[in-house]
């Protein structure tokens, strides 16, 4: 049976987000994600999750500013000192929070700079990042975008992310597969499954068009979690996508599909 996680940036948007900690307890959840820990009262977090008796499964790395259109600078080499610093902030809060995933969006690249160097620069930061974790027994999520979502983002499909890996030979290093984005990218599924699965570390979900709840759109959902399923994925499935209505109504697709939180 899958387990699932609230993305609460997606989720719950009829509330605060303080709330909707509490809103995903009511709905019957028990694990819940989020982006960013950093710009809330991290304590006050840490108070909302135990007094909701969730257990926070995923976070990422510091992005950069992201109401300014920053969608994380993993990838620019001019802000490699930026990144480090943010791979030490996500392990103090990965530490109060009981964490043991992080996920790393790469970004952008912001300038002229040569192919060859961004690559090196990505190799060098993420594996700063996957030692650094490895210290406190964290694994580093690293996750593809597609290039119509975010136009720019270095690393849009599942084969460049597996390569990365590949190259850096980190038993703490996994792939985040987030099914919207794979199916965007015109991605194979079933071959992401067969030849990429004791890569996964964390699931993301939304159907496609319009990255709405499972069962609105084109993507057989109910045969990949079952094949995931089957597979004897350990990890967590999140939901992440827009409710077409308010949010709990956006879940009747669980039990719909045989599934409960």
């Amino acid at each position: 049976m899958p387990v699932f996680s609230a993305n609460l940036n997606f989720l719950f948007n009829e509330v605060s987000f303080m709330e909707k900690f509490s809103a995903a307890a009511q709905a019957g959840f028990k694990n819940v994600e989020f982006m960013f820990p950093y710009d809330y009262d991290q304590n006050e977090i840490k108070k909302q999750l135990e007094q909701n008796g969730l257990k926070l499964v995923l976070f990422n790395l510091p992005a950069g500013n992201w109401a300014e259109g920053d969608r994380g600078i993993a990838a620019d080499p001019a802000r490699k000192d930026e990144f480090r610093s943010g791979v030490e902030k996500a392990i103090e809060a990965a530490k109060l929070f009981g964490v043991s995933r992080v996920n790393c969006l790469v970004g952008k690249v912001s300038g002229e700079w040569d192919k060859d160097l961004i690559m090196e620069n990505l190799l060098d930061n993420i594996g700063y990042a996957a030692d650094e974790f490895q210290k406190v027994g964290l694994d580093l999520m690293v996750e593809p975008i597609n290039r119509f979502d975010i136009p720019g983002f270095y690393l849009n499909t599942t084969d460049q992310v597996v390569e990365i890996i590949r190259k850096l030979n980190k038993q703490n290093i996994y792939l985040q597969y987030d099914i919207y984005h794979a199916e965007r990218e015109g991605e194979d599924h079933e071959m992401i499954l067969k030849q990429y699965f004791d890569y996964i570390g964390h699931i993301q979900v939304a159907d496609n068009p319009g990255r709405n709840e499972p069962g609105t759109g084109v993507i057989k959902i109910k045969l990949l979690f079952d094949t995931i399923d089957e597979m004897g994925f350990k990890g967590y499935i999140g939901m992440e996508y827009k409710p077409s209505a308010a949010t709990l109504d956006s879940l009747g697709w669980v039990e719909d599909m045989g599934y409960s939180l």
